[in-house]
């Protein structure tokens, strides 16, 4: 499937998925070395150019051999960073308006780095999304970035072309422009044509970039390893450094970004509404990458979407949708969606482009981040800073005492607000003060993380001013509770559903109203999944709840049927004010309060999309059958039994000693039903009601 959209900006262009393997038809070096991207061929014969992967040891000793380039290169970072630094040790020594100075230094660091070049301009990309190594007013300068760059010469690209593909761009393609269309840090984009005719985007990566990139990590590194050694830095400098290293490394291999589109079709093209173009890879290598030509809008340009009669808060939707899928079902996600790299396409679809910048979020840290949820939603700031120590963020010897109540005064500011008024931006500033004040660590995967969802909400605002990620993403994340089996997902629906040994029914009906939802919300598959786990060697303590709930909901509604009845049936026949009768102790407000709130669970069930009830018929006998049903009914029957007895004690036989005001005390304290152990199936709510 072919797609030509209208596409403001080169920089737009980035890199789609192959659909059919391959591998790039000529081969460029034969051997890496980070300073030059000559063609070695040890024993005189061609090989095969291994992939390029960065090696700090092999770079060290690299340029451990050239002092002199190395201290050029020195003199001239000292020399851009000099006014900075004496300006910033001059603040700290005068003091005076902190906040208005620390902007202003904010903004020279940013000029700074981006007359540094493509690694600097990388380097304080990555910076901004690294609360524990800047103040909030850096990040948030840092943000502002901009990976452009002026273009180099055609001759140059032509050369690339030639040597990467194995003949002259005029002899390889139909067309070409004259000239490039977008230049950003790594490389530039031509517009060409196919001798087969597809329209094409062409990506040419820039000269020496290798060389350049290198030397300054190596700079990156070695300065990030003294500091380290000299100062008392809380971070792992070196770490970080060699992380940014690795994946400036993959971004410099464009058969490496094209693999990467690739995976990221397979893994999402099947969501509604989302494209990925095409990779050719018979016109693909190292330096040169060809794709599917995309013509399409920006979302932040909403006048030209409206003329093309498209719906952007519909797009904005489908790109939450399908980075929560990246984020919490697979863990392969696009790290940068800038609006550049978001285009919507005539026929209303979104496109994604470029696939350089990539992360994963491994098995345990996205079960991690849901239990963090979970526990946010609880206000459980205890077991939240115990998330934090589980995901790398605090090391176990970590003093939780003061950072327990610094968090608890982050969210519940935050939660005050209802989901829909949630802001992901101002929850991660405030969180950011937090982790700058305390010894937090940052993962390189979660800074990837904010980076990327806080992106995603700021060109979602500019669609719409009061789009929240958050309360968009409730569905998924709702969905996904009640679907995912893992244990540990199991655990935190229980954690959640229970308090104190009370199940809060109003947090499942968030769920089940939240869930249905999303779009691929399977009722059917909840209910078995939910009976499966119900009738388990695992949900007997759900199901002794259950039986408890069930005996305090049926008593409620018993009680308070008869009452209604008994009353009319005396107004009918005429008894009413002729025979005294005591009027009957009102039933406990939450009982009645639970039972409103499972009466909405079974409307909102029967609300759901898919609900049939010919579907559910056929699964009552599989539950009535099965001997945990049976022992079920009978606890129920006893339970209810035990209340009715304790009542008829307390509001009879008693009622006849009016007298004796201590006999009635004392049987006042019968309690109204016996208490049993309890739980529920797997997974967790999405709500932020108590």
């Amino acid at each position: 499937m072919n797609v030509n959209m209208p596409s403001s900006s080169s920089h737009q262009q980035g890199l789609s998925t192959v659909q059919d393997s391959g591998s790039p038809a000529y081969s460029s070096s034969a051997h890496f070395s980070p300073m030059s991207d000559e063609t070695i061929l040890p024993n005189d014969s061609a090989v095969e150019p291994p992939d390029i992967h960065y090696d700090p040891v092999e770079l060290m000793d690299f340029y451990r051999s050239r002092p002199w380039e190395v201290w050029g290169r020195m003199i001239e970072l000292v020399w851009s960073f000099l006014g900075l630094l004496v300006g910033l040790w001059w603040d700290k020594r005068t003091g005076g308006a902190a906040e208005k100075k620390q902007r202003r230094r904010a903004v020279h660091l940013r000029e700074i780095l981006t007359r540094l070049g493509p690694a600097y301009i990388k380097v304080g990309q990555a910076l901004s999304t690294r609360p524990d190594l800047l103040p909030p007013l850096f990040l948030e300068e840092l943000t502002r970035l901009q990976d452009q760059l002026p273009p180099f010469p055609n001759e140059v690209a032509y050369q690339f072309i030639e040597e990467e593909l194995g003949d002259r761009p005029e002899f390889v393609y139909a067309e070409i422009s004259s000239k490039p269309v977008a230049a950003a840090s790594l490389g530039q984009v031509y517009k060409g044509k196919l001798k087969s005719g597809e329209t094409v985007a062409i990506k040419v990566q820039r000269p020496d970039l290798r060389e350049r990139i290198s030397l300054d990590l190596y700079i990156l590194r070695s300065l990030a390893a003294w500091v380290q050694k000299n100062r008392r830095i809380r971070s792992d400098l070196v770490a970080i450094a060699d992380e940014f290293g690795a994946r400036i490394y993959e971004e410099m291999d464009y058969t490496h970004e094209g693999r990467n589109a690739e995976r990221f079709e397979q893994l999402y093209g099947y969501i509604p509404d989302i494209y990925v173009p095409r990779i050719y890879w018979q016109y693909t290598n190292r330096r040169v990458l060809t794709m599917e030509w995309i013509t399409g809008t920006k979302l932040t340009d909403l006048e030209k979407i409206r003329q093309q009669g498209l719906d952007a808060s519909y797009l904005i939707e489908v790109g939450v949708e399908c980075s929560l899928r990246q984020l919490l079902e697979h863990g392969f996600f696009h790290a940068d969606p800038h609006p550049g790299n978001l285009l919507a396409s005539g026929d209303g679809k979104l496109v994604y482009l470029d696939f350089g910048m990539m992360s994963e979020v491994k098995p345990y840290q996205r079960y991690g981040l849901i239990e963090a949820i979970v526990h946010l939603v609880n206000r459980d700031f205890s077991g939240l800073a115990h998330d934090y120590v589980k995901l790398e963020f605090l090391t176990p010897d970590t003093d939780l005492t003061p950072i327990i109540p610094a968090l608890s005064q982050v969210f519940n500011d935050a939660l005050g607000a209802s989901v829909a008024e949630l802001n992901f931006k101002n929850i991660t500033d405030q969180l950011s003060q937090v982790m700058y004040d305390y010894p937090f660590r940052v993962p390189a995967y979660y800074a990837l993380i904010i980076r990327s969802l806080v992106t995603l909400e700021g060109i979602a605002i500019n669609v719409n001013p009061n789009f929240k990620v958050l309360s968009k993403a409730y569905p998924y994340v709702a969905k996904r509770l009640l679907t995912d089996q893992s244990p540990e997902l199991r655990t935190s629906l229980r954690e959640l559903l229970f308090k104190d040994g009370s199940f809060r029914w109003n947090r499942l009906e968030n769920l089940l109203k939240n869930a249905r939802a999303s779009q691929d919300y399977d009722l059917d598959l909840v209910l078995n999944q939910t009976i499966d786990f119900l009738f388990s060697e695992r949900g007997s303590f759900i199901r002794d709840r259950i039986v408890e709930e069930i005996v305090k909901s049926v008593d409620t509604l018993g009680r308070t049927t008869f009452e209604t009845v008994s009353d009319r049936f005396r107004k009918t026949v005429g008894m009413n004010g002729q025979m005294p009768v005591k009027p009957p102790a009102p039933a406990n407000p939450e009982d009645r309060k639970n039972l409103e709130h499972l009466q909405r669970i079974l409307q909102i069930v029967q609300e759901t999309q898919g609900f049939d009830p010919m579907k559910i018929a056929p699964l009552l006998p599989k539950v009535l059958l099965k001997p945990e049903t049976q022992q079920m009914g009978q606890q129920i029957a006893s339970g209810l039994a035990q209340r009715v007895l304790a009542r008829f004690i307390r509001e009879v036989l008693l009622s006849e000693d009016t007298g004796n005001g201590a006999s009635e005390k004392k049987y006042a304290s019968v309690p109204n039903s016996g208490s049993l152990p309890l739980a529920l199936p797997a997974a967790a709510v999405v709500s932020m009601e108590p």
